[in-house]
């Protein structure tokens, strides 16, 4: 029975932390427990400190229920979001808020056989200069580049982890429960539950990055596919331009549409001597070159919102393909190019109203992120959280799924 209680004790801490505050019933029917039962493990957790009451809730009529919340300094979630180049480590208290200050570092996935053990270090270090007690940290939420299976723990692109996977590397070596999940899927997580997907059934969210990535919500839930590689928008087959694209195919969306490429073509258009405040972009690295491009835009430069709307128009065109697959409510535009806000807009609306079918276009909304580039820790300490009262799920999903016997 203790088990069974440590059990719903934590789905409750991970309803309270996406619900924010919630009654006893609302919590029993969340839980599928007695209402008695959830009380009594709710007076267990205000005596453990955990959890608060919250006031009542407005009258209905009869007697108003008490609300209840998760203490903000009761509990801490790790958040780790990684690109290719670039990774940054974050800790949030129970109200989402960081509590240290976002540390940004460089760290080469691709082609780096310590890369993970150089990760794994850097949350070690983050931890500790933190003051946090472990005992305290619900757990690490990594969302990281590559074809990640969040069941098993992989990254089949990135983070060699010998015969561990990596999150038993990580969890074994920090003594924290680790769960890991690709990056656009962690970004559509975030809007699913705090962002522009909120509330809807079926949803897509395109992160503009390194790539063009893709976070798929279908009926209310995240869509990961069979081994959980679902959301490959970036190498849809649309150009016919002969340009070879990260994943070893030629005319994919990426070689159009990623930021790298925005950049490429900055780069070519101010050798060319176009007018426009963008300087230096071949001496930045990439998130600083984004990051310039994308500041300038919204400031008006010209150049910048010519870069930024043909990708776009690009990226419009993939979306087009997809409206006619699943029929989406809402197309979000997030990740880092959501900098630029409604600039990505009308370019990617021009590319439907060209290449979708009416009825099909005009019934979803086209609607830039409000999380921004906050998305990906968000998501990745929302990950922590999705997974912390299913004990056994990723066991469950192994065995639901078939095996991977090749490399990707």
């Amino acid at each position: 029975m203790a088990d069974k209680n440590s059990l719903y004790k934590k789905r409750i801490i991970s309803e309270l932390y996406f619900g924010t505050t919630l009654s006893s019933a609302e919590i029993s029917d969340r839980i599928a427990t007695s209402l008695p039962l959830s009380t009594k493990i709710l007076n267990e957790l205000i005596e453990e400190k955990v959890i608060e009451e919250a006031g009542y809730a407005p009258s209905s009529g009869g007697r108003r229920p008490m609300l209840y919340s998760l203490r903000p300094g009761s509990m801490y979630v790790v958040a780790v979001a990684m690109e290719q180049l670039v990774t940054r480590i974050v800790i949030l208290d129970m109200a989402k808020k960081m509590v240290t200050e976002l540390e940004r570092f460089e760290l080469q996935m691709p082609n780096n056989p310590n890369a993970l053990a150089a990760l794994a270090d850097r949350i070690q270090a983050h931890i500790q200069l933190s003051g946090i007690d472990k005992e305290q940290i619900a757990g690490i939420g990594i969302g990281m580049p590559g074809f990640v299976d969040t069941a098993r723990g992989m990254n089949y692109s990135f983070l060699a982890s010998g015969e561990k996977s990596v999150t038993q590397f990580i969890t074994d070596k920090l003594g924290i429960f680790t769960v890991i999940e690709n990056d656009s899927s962690v970004v559509a997580l975030a809007e699913l539950r705090f962002g522009a997907a909120r509330n809807k059934r079926n949803a897509m969210v395109i992160n503009l990055g390194w790539g063009i990535g893709l976070g798929l919500i279908l009926n209310g839930e995240l869509f990961r596919g069979s081994f959980g590689l679902a959301g490959e928008f970036s190498h849809l087959p649309l150009f016919s331009n002969h340009k070879l694209c990260s994943c070893g195919k030629s005319g994919c969306l990426e070689t159009e549409a990623s930021m790298q490429v925005v950049i490429e073509k900055g780069i070519e258009g101010i050798k060319a001597g176009r007018l426009t405040r963008l300087k230096d972009l071949s001496s930045k690295k990439f998130d600083e070159a984004s990051e310039m491009i994308l500041r300038e835009a919204e400031k008006g430069d010209k150049f910048a919102v010519e870069l930024l709307s043909e990708a776009a128009y690009n990226i419009g065109r993939g979306v087009a393909i997809l409206l006619h697959l699943l029929n989406p409510e809402v197309v979000v535009l997030g990740g880092r190019g959501a900098m630029a806000g409604k600039i990505w807009q009308a370019p990617v609306q021009q590319a439907l109203n060209e290449h979708c079918i009416p009825r099909l276009a005009v019934g979803t909304g086209i609607e830039v992120s409000t999380l921004g580039f906050e998305a990906e820790w968000i998501g990745a300490a929302a990950l922590v959280l999705e997974n912390y009262g299913n004990d056994g799920a990723g066991e469950n999903m192994r065995k639901k799924s078939p095996m991977l016997n090749y490399a990707l």
